[in-house]
């Protein structure tokens, strides 16, 4: 019986000791995100379970009911996926301080309009535009505090400009080549993850495809990505105007993403064909060609991507001008001639009839390229009352043709703004949207950067929505692609191309990169007469484990971090 008792004794001791150690094992978590509807982020559908935070790290999943945390956030009736991977991101590149993440406001720095979509890693200095040197840029926003993760890329342009100077409208040297290589392999060792290139800008596009190649071959050793904005989007690029450049024929959208696929086979290198569409009313439909190109060329191996922002007006397109530059200029003048005289100067062009049939094309053609007379709106003009109205109506109202309505505005619009109105282009088409939308290798991104109020109304709605968008419109509301598509691709798909093993996904192990929404909510709220609009239905945005949305507002916290190979 005492032996009995003992035993009892014994049995209650332990008993009372393990839930001891139980209830201090549960008692480290820092955060327990209770009773979710989790996409982890592979694009299987949700299931119900519990996610622990210790440490800025995801260390359980699961049923964790007698989890406890110094929080707990109660996601009965909402969804936790992974935070959302930005793969073409200009919340920082070599444009300037300011504006981005070395911009000297802290507020800024915290990228509000980037992590309210549920964004929490970045890749920037895209376009081939990068900061010099990289540990410069690294260390620098190491210093000062960002809000998102941030992958840092060197600008293909920045290391031409380097090495040519300002002589730059030509193929570079061999010698050349190998001194902008050897920068390129420099700025890797440094901490970036990759090359960016802006083909269809200066210095860009005076480069040849075996110049990219040969910097790209720098790529493989250093695990690295090569994400490109192709040197066309549509039947021309966006410098080219046929009275002047006619004369040798364009690069299309379909030859542009041929070289992206011939720099990625050539150099084994992972090539990414950034923003990914078909602009051009005349050009509407050839999407299908080029994911063909693509799912080709991923067919016999090569290692390409491609990304897209959900909305069918390019950045470009938001300063739609129609009215050819060499028309209202004066011979041998540069860019910024007194803006009054280009009225002027149009009436002397319109007055010569060789030259008025050349500009009349030329404006036919930019009215083509930015989607139709349909689909280009004004936002600014003296006559308040076409504010909102396309180029079409206003053609009707006028009783003119859309390219005599195009020259009215310009002759009798804002004097200081070339093409006499604010005009935005929608150049894509849906048809091509969803197109791209549902190919699985296809990321979300937002070719946006860090947008305030104070940057006024021409700044692009996907600075504030993209994330947001592509799950409310393209699958909730137009059933495009499935709901679990949108979370991958915002998801572990950029986490695969970045090559991110401990982001993308809600796992144990994983950073602590965390979304809470509600389905029922989500949206974007911005458009192009009041871009400055978060998203809604992102209530909670953890970065490495700390609030930068809490509860549906912004904190304004900077725990991002540097992330490199």
């Amino acid at each position: 019986m005492a032996r009995m008792k003992k035993l009892v004794a014994l049995f209650v001791a332990v008993s009372a000791l393990v839930a001891i150690v139980g209830a201090q094992s549960a008692q480290r978590y820092d955060l327990l995100i209770r009773n979710g509807r989790v996409f982890d982020g592979s694009g299987n559908p949700w299931f119900p379970a519990d996610v622990a935070v210790q440490n800025g790290r995801i260390v359980a999943v699961g049923k964790l009911a007698d989890a406890q945390a110094a929080r707990v956030i109660d996601a009965t009736g909402k969804y936790v996926s992974p935070g959302f991977i930005d793969i073409h991101s200009h919340a920082d590149d070599g444009s300037g301080p300011r504006g981005g993440f070395r911009d000297p406001d802290p507020v800024r720095r915290s990228a509000p309009n980037l992590v309210s979509q549920g964004i929490t890693t970045v890749v920037v200095n895209q376009d081939g535009r990068s900061v010099w040197p990289i540990a410069d840029q690294r260390a620098q926003l190491e210093k000062n505090g960002i809000g998102p993760n941030a992958m840092l890329l060197v600008g293909h342009g920045t290391v031409r400009r380097r090495i040519m100077g300002d002589d730059v409208r030509r193929p570079a040297r061999p010698d050349e080549v190998t001194k902008m290589r050897a920068l390129v392999k420099q700025a890797l060792q440094e901490g970036a993850v990759g090359l960016s290139a802006g083909l269809e800008y200066e210095p860009g596009r005076w480069s040849t495809t075996d110049e990219v190649v040969e910097l790209a071959r720098e790529l493989p050793a250093f695990n690295g990505v090569y994400i490109s904005h192709e040197r066309s989007e549509g039947t021309d690029p966006m410098w080219y105007v046929p009275s002047q450049d006619g004369a040798t024929p364009p690069p299309t959208l379909l030859d542009a993403v041929q070289e992206t696929i011939d720099i990625g086979e050539r150099t084994g290198a992972r090539v990414v064909a950034s923003h990914l569409k078909a602009k051009g009313e005349h050009y509407w439909g050839s999407s299908a060609a080029a994911v063909t190109l693509i799912q080709r060329a991923r067919d016999r191996g090569v290692d390409v991507w491609a990304d897209q922002y959900p909305y069918p007006t390019s950045g470009t397109d938001g300063s739609t001008v129609l009215i050819p530059a060499w028309a209202t200029r004066p011979p041998g003048a540069g860019p910024n001639q007194p803006p009054t005289s280009r009225a002027d100067l149009l009436k002397r062009v319109l007055g010569d009839p060789p030259s008025a049939k050349l500009v009349r094309s030329d404006i036919a053609h930019e009215i083509r390229r930015r989607g139709g007379a349909a689909n280009i709106t004004v936002y600014e003009y003296t006559d308040k009352s076409l504010y909102g109205k396309s180029l079409a109506e206003i053609a009707r109202g006028w009783k003119l043709d859309p390219v005599e309505a195009a020259i009215r505005i310009q002759l009798e619009g804002i004097q200081t703004r070339n093409g006499g109105a604010r005009m935005r282009g929608f150049s894509m088409s849906e048809i091509d949207m969803e197109t791209i939308a549902k190919q699985p290798w296809v990321a979300t991104s937002t070719d946006g950067g860090i947008a305030m109020p104070s940057d006024g109304p021409q700044t692009h709605a996907r600075f504030y929505g993209s994330f947001t968008r592509k799950i409310r419109h393209y699958a909730l509301e137009r059933g495009t692609i499935s709901l679990e598509h949108a979370i991958r691709a915002a998801t572990s798909l950029p986490a695969r191309i970045m090559d991110l093993t401990d982001r993308g996904y809600i796992r144990e192990g994983a950073a602590a990169d965390l979304v809470v929404f509600d389905l029922a909510t989500i949206r974007d709220k911005a458009t192009f007469f009041d871009p400055h609009q978060h998203s809604e239905g992102i209530e909670h945005v953890l970065i490495n484990g700390v609030a930068v949305v809490d509860a549906g507002k912004l904190t304004q916290a900077r725990p991002g971090k540097i992330v490199t190979r």
